[in-house]
């Protein structure tokens, strides 16, 4: 492990100072090491993500990640990852939160390969399901969506996948929050929504549905 990777908690504390005052401790910092290294080393042959410097990485995946990780409500039993892609955010919270059974949805073949790598490697509680969220014939305690092709479509079939009394989480930002809200659809309140580290417009928002 070289020395940017061994930095990696150290950096990840330091960006989260504001945003998620509890630091990561020795042992999660290692694994999101080891979860970093699985990337660049996927990230060289699969496109797993447009972002390629190590210390990029950190500073606008695995931070945004972790603090969304800080954010999700108490009491969240399961959750879904929609579209999971390289695993973010599905794979930090996992690790943030090992009380939540994590489901990470992710059509595309060779990154469900690599999510199913990354779960093994890690050991964490979560599962791959490989192919589209909406075939999952199920309902969870919170439904969290990061950076998914047709964002507002998306967000209206995720909004379904929200159990009663569960939570919505979007990670956008303040501009587009409306649009994705609209198309959340009227069932879901709104009572959450944070900074995302070291951004001037990134949010996380998250709804609550009441009702079915």
């Amino acid at each position: 492990m070289n020395d940017g990777l061994a930095t990696v908690g150290a950096k990840l504390n330091a960006l989260l100072a504001d945003a998620a005052p509890a630091a990561l401790n020795a042992a999660t910092a290692r694994k999101f090491e080891v979860y970093l290294s699985l990337i660049l080393r996927w990230n060289a042959r699969l496109n797993l993500t447009s972002v390629r410097a190590e210390d990029a990485i950190i500073y606008l995946h695995l931070s945004e990640s972790v603090a969304c990780a800080k954010a999700i409500p108490n009491g969240v039993r399961t959750l879904l990852d929609f579209g999971s892609g390289a695993g973010l955010p599905g794979i930090p919270i996992a690790l943030c939160r090992p009380e939540i059974a994590v489901t990470l949805a992710e059509s595309r073949g060779k990154k469900a390969a690599f999510l199913q790598e990354a779960v093994r490697v890690l050991g964490i509680d979560a599962k791959v399901y490989a192919d589209r969220a909406e075939k999952l014939g199920a309902v969870f305690d919170c439904v969290v969506l990061r950076a998914v092709d047709k964002m507002p479509k998306a967000v209206r079939v995720a909004a379904g996948l929200v159990s009663t009394k569960g939570w919505l989480a979007l990670m956008t930002t303040g501009a587009e929050l409306p649009k994705l809200q609209e198309a959340a659809g009227k069932e879901l309140s709104w009572p959450i929504r944070i900074p995302l580290p070291k951004s001037t417009d990134r949010i996380i928002a998250i709804g609550s549905r009441q009702i079915r």
